[in-house]
């Protein structure tokens, strides 16, 4: 990947001033820390910053994203920096980076400066990240620094210089932010500058000659006296995060680096502390995390839920007062006891919209997916609208897989959502399962799933549908085609997450004012099933030897690919690549033609249209359509009538020859 040039004027950019790019996390999140921060996937690919990550190492936010993190590393770190990331990903948790190392970063004009680095993965739908907190620490650097010149000037200056120095280090450590104290061996604050007066809220006067335990919360009563050992063995200990306990009683998360005192001898007489409060950090981090989760039910629960627990509610006091006016050994008793168990089903119903934004971890089980889509479709007729028709077809009896039901309901859900925004005016929604087998050589020509079983569920709509452009970035995060502030842009995201987690794949068909179809494939799961029936593999008619077929698809790859099945199971094949094309030949062509296999929505001349010119000069050709559309999509549409032989791509080789042998007759 090339490198940005570092011939710009970096002072000339403005990087606070650029305009936010949504990524996987929350910009908003990200824009209120105070650090720099880069978020990496897996590869090492920068896929977020924050504008304090851009200041901090002059580029712009274009010339980062969708760079290698060591871009920002000192070339001759970055070798061992890259072995590092891959040990980190083999086991991530939230930790300092480098906790005994001197680290530095290396801005784009190539100066390169010291940091601290404060590493946190976060597991988003669409997968893994590391979130890197950076911190410039030249300060700190040259206050530690300081201090260091000012021991050794112990050794060798005069009082009068000594003094000028004591003086100077004063107003530095009384300058910093960060709280700068020292303590003596037994744990009694000996100094305390005013960044340490502004974090914890005690003066000089009321914590000097006090025991450090006092900042200590009571659940922690060994951590002092670990530091203390630490010390008096002249270890230091860098960046350890910690609780301390302020005067007003309030929790901080702090971040403590701790260095032995000498003496003029070199004997240790006591230890220096620099703290930062990173509690914003924390709490910011834990929000990031939290905000994935819920932004499912952001549209659902609020409107839903909440008017249904009202209904709930008053069902219930009804109940009860019920309940005071009739003799409980009457058979009245018996219905108010009916009520309450239907308002404690709808109560179980409403936990289960407010279920999205839990913090549990998955839980798959086996289920029918028939079974599942006839609950949450209740759910969907007050979330779609009066002017929505919602429309639930099964092809198979069964459609066992194996997820989780939260998720299921999720993925629903949102596509419903999705669906609904598409038809401000109304419409339909058509879910739709059933059962497919991909064979190897299916699997081969596609490359996108392993071959077998699988459990179908398409959600169709008959809204504005999408052009290629939009069908390609549809499932990145945080992309919509919403007005601002209309749309989280996480909706299909969420549902690609999903289903890659639970062993499926996603494919998208639409086409503008043609409405859009998902299909959903996940495996197929009734072998798990305790009693299972015993199923047939998979047979194809005979060979048609002399049979004429015209294959009109408009993609190039899907036409290639279906001549190759027909031409191996013995057909004649001639091909055009859209309607216009297939009626020009047509038109010229005297010989035989028994039928013609023809995609529907193509350029120039749509399917249905080819047809109908084809009826007046061979009414006697058979016709069998293809499509990314279901069925019952094309019928809803009145692109095609119903009882047309329609075959759904994607399709399996049988699939494909057995309709064309039925058609034939």
């Amino acid at each position: 990947m090339p490198r940005p040039s570092l011939d710009h004027d970096a002072s000339a950019r403005s990087p606070r001033a650029e305009t936010t790019v949504e990524g996987p996390l929350s910009s908003a999140l990200l824009e209120a820390l105070p650090d720099a921060i880069v978020a990496v996937d897996h590869k090492g690919t920068i896929v977020q910053v924050n504008s304090q990550a851009l200041e901090l190492f002059g580029y712009d936010r274009g010339e980062l994203v969708a760079q290698k993190v060591e871009l920002l590393v000192p070339e001759n770190y970055r070798g061992q920096h890259r072995q590092h990331r891959e040990n980190y990903a083999d086991a991530p948790k939230t930790r300092r980076m480098g906790a005994e190392l001197d680290l530095y970063g290396r801005r784009r004009n190539g100066s390169e400066f010291p940091v601290e680095i404060s590493l946190s993965p976060i597991s988003t739908q669409e997968g893994a990240f590391v979130l890197s907190a950076i911190r410039d620490i030249s300060d700190r650097k040259r206050i530690a620094e300081e201090l260091r010149r000012a021991n050794e000037e112990l050794h060798r200056r005069t009082a009068e210089q000594l003094g000028e120095y004591r003086a100077k280090l004063a107003s530095i450590i009384d300058s910093s932010e960060d709280a700068i104290l020292s303590k003596d061996l037994n744990g009694i604050i000996t100094s305390w500058n005013r960044g340490a007066e502004n974090i914890y809220g005690y003066t000089a006067e009321e914590i000097v000659g006090k025991h450090i335990s006092l900042l200590t919360p009571p659940d922690r009563p060994d951590e002092i006296s670990e530091i203390l050992k630490k010390i008096a063995r002249g270890e230091s200990t860098d960046h350890y995060e910690s609780v301390r306990v302020t005067k007003d009683g309030r929790h901080l998360n702090v971040s403590i680096s701790v260095s032995p005192l000498r003496d003029t001898a070199g004997k240790i007489i006591g230890a220096s502390v620099i703290a930062r409060d990173i509690t914003r950090q924390k709490r910011a981090e834990g929000q990031l995390r939290q905000a994935q989760k819920m932004e499912a039910i952001g549209r659902l629960a609020g409107g839903v839920a909440h008017d249904f627990n009202n209904v709930l509610a008053i069902i219930n006091a009804c109940r009860e007062f019920l309940r005071d006016r009739i003799d409980p050994a009457t058979d009245a008793s018996v219905y108010v006891d009916n009520i309450k168990k239907a308002t404690e089903r709808g109560a179980l119903l409403t936990k289960q919209l407010l279920a999205f934004s839990r913090t549990s971890a998955v839980q798959p089980r086996v289920l029918d997916l028939n079974e599942r889509l006839k609950d949450i479709s209740k759910l969907l007729r007050s979330l779609m609208g009066d002017d929505v028709e919602i429309l639930v077809s099964s092809k198979s009896p069964t459609a066992v897989v194996e997820a989780d039901p939260g998720q299921l309901d999720q993925i629903v859900i949102n596509l419903a959502v999705n669906a609904r925004d598409a038809m401000p005016r109304g419409g339909k929604f058509i879910l739709e399962t059933g059962t497919v087998r991909f064979d190897e050589a299916f699997a081969d020509r596609n490359q996108i799933m392993p071959p077998g079983k699988y459990v179908q569920l398409a959600a169709s709509d008959t809204g504005f549908g999408m052009d290629e452009a939009t069908m390609s970035r549809i499932f990145e995060p945080f992309f919509t085609t919403k007005e601002v502030g209309k749309g989280t842009g996480l909706g299909l995201a969420t549902v690609y997450g999903i289903v890659k987690q639970s062993a499926g794949h996603i494919l998208v068909y639409s086409e503008p004012g043609h409405g859009t179809t998902f299909k959903i494939y996940l495996p197929n799961a009734d072998h798990k099933l305790e009693t299972r029936a015993n199923t047939e593999p998979e047979t194809v008619g005979p060979k048609r030897e002399g049979t004429t077929i015209l294959l009109v698809e408009d993609d190039e790859i899907m036409r290639g690919l279906t001549r190759q099945l027909l031409q191996e199971h013995g057909y004649t094949v001639f091909e055009a690549n859209d309607g216009k094309s297939a009626l020009e030949w047509v038109q010229s062509y005297s010989g035989p033609i028994d039928l013609v296999l023809t995609d529907v929505v193509m350029r120039r001349m749509s399917g249905p249209e080819f047809v109908d010119h084809l009826n007046a000069l061979r009414p006697a050709v058979k016709v069998v359509y293809m499509s990314g559309y279901t069925g019952e999509l094309m019928a809803e549409r009145e692109v095609l009538q119903r009882g047309i032989t329609l075959l759904e791509k994607p399709f399996t080789r049988s699939a494909l020859l057995n309709t064309i042998h039925t058609a034939l007759g």
